[in-house]
């Protein structure tokens, strides 16, 4: 399992998936975390409980002790060895491929310090070892090497403490079926918590692109709506003095689209707005007239496939609201074809205030979210054009 030292994007380095990525750290700290984690509870209980096992140890110290120092010795050993062996696991959880080979190293070397107690007969108590080895959660290739080795250790020690018998296979035997059942258990342990990596970050990131879809859509919509009611006030105090009337009319749709625009940003926020092409080109002859700009708009939008006429409005609007802004142009002119939408200009043509608008990176975000493309460039008019490719 090489893969076990990789990293989840924008979070701390994970050195060990068996423990949450939230608490996986690299040093001392880590170890501390880890030692008290929930996991690791877990894993005192039950290694608690596998120090039983130990019992024929101390039964062998207990017999082979001659004087009492001795066996005060012996004791302690078998105390300090099985609490290194609980202590083990949490402690590998936190540390990288090389710590955790030392770990099993060391545990490994202090079982030499019971030959004076059991001779050639320590290969017994290897198993523990064996069970470090497969929490490490190494490589399968790895694990089967220093379980090999553990076995074939084992089976040696065996060999010289009791010869030629079948009893010396039972150590060697044990030690392996053991050992792999707990990588395997370490394994299962693993994939949970990448999963649950996994998960969390599928969350961050739909979080992270449903901010930006709402940030998108509120910038389109207000840019939109505030460029028409600049164009209408502007309007309105034009004709203040000489058409009464008619400013008041105009100052009335300002207070419609205010309306409006509030309740699209309302509805965008809850994630219920949608866009249509026939209502934003009624939208676009309004707002295009009112600035005194000649619209050339098609009469009909049912050339536009049912499933593409939400993202042929954004078009319309974002070019229209283009227009408005940078053309100082008389006529705009809008095309609708099933496999684009372009709208087009006499103005001053394509500047640098427009080409890098929020506006159009929002919109090119849309459209290759569709697999389509989006064309900025200089129109046939003279002006700008915005042409989008279904």
């Amino acid at each position: 399992m090489s893969g076990t030292n990789g990293a989840i994007a924008a979070r701390p380095p994970v050195a060990w998936p068996v423990l949450p990525a939230s608490m996986a750290r690299t040093g001392r700290g880590s170890i501390r975390t880890s030692m008290a984690s929930r996991a690791a509870v877990s894993w005192y209980v039950g290694a608690g409980i596998s120090l039983l096992w130990m019992g024929p140890l101390a039964e062998e110290v207990i017999a082979t002790s001659t004087t009492e120092p001795a066996l005060a010795l012996g004791l302690l050993l078998v105390a300090v060895y099985g609490l290194a062996f609980v202590a083990a696991g949490p402690v590998v959880w936190a540390l990288p491929s090389r710590g955790r080979l030392a770990v099993v190293a060391g545990l490994w070397a202090y079982t030499l310090v019971f030959t004076p107690w059991l001779g050639w007969a320590i290969g017994g108590i290897w198993t523990y070892v064996g069970v470090i080895v497969g929490m490490c959660v190494f490589a399968w290739r790895r694990t089967l090497q220093l379980l090999g080795a553990l076995a074939a250790c084992s089976l040696g020690f065996g060999f010289l403490a009791l010869g030629p018998v079948e009893e010396v296979l039972a150590a060697p035997a044990l030690l392996v079926a053991i050992s792999l059942m707990m990588a395997a258990f370490a394994r299962n342990l693993a994939a949970m918590n990448q999963l649950r990596a996994t998960q969390d970050e599928l969350e961050r990131m739909a979080v992270e692109q449903e901010r930006g879809r709402v940030a998108r859509d509120i910038h389109d919509i207000l840019g939109h709506s505030l460029t028409v009611i600049t164009v209408k006030a502007e309007l309105a105090g034009r004709l203040a003095a000489v058409d009464p009337d008619r400013a008041a009319r105009e100052i009335g749709e300002v207070e419609d689209l205010a309306r409006g625009a509030l309740a699209d940003v309302r509805a965008t926020v809850a994630g219920f707005r949608g866009v249509s092409v026939s209502g934003e080109l009624a939208a676009a002859r309004s707002a295009l007239e009112s600035a005194g700009i000649v619209a050339d708009l098609p009469v009909s939008t049912e050339q536009v496939p049912a499933d593409r006429r939400e993202l042929a409005g954004w078009i319309v609007r974002e070019g229209v609201t283009n227009v408005l802004r940078h053309s100082d142009a008389s006529t705009c002119r809008i095309r609708l074809e099933a496999d684009s939408v372009e709208v087009a200009d006499d103005g001053r043509g394509p500047v640098a205030a427009s080409s890098s608008s929020t506006g159009l990176a929002g919109l090119r975000e849309r459209v290759e979210a569709a697999r389509g493309r989006l064309v900025i460039g200089r129109s046939d008019l003279g002006g700008f054009c915005l042409r989008a490719e279904l």
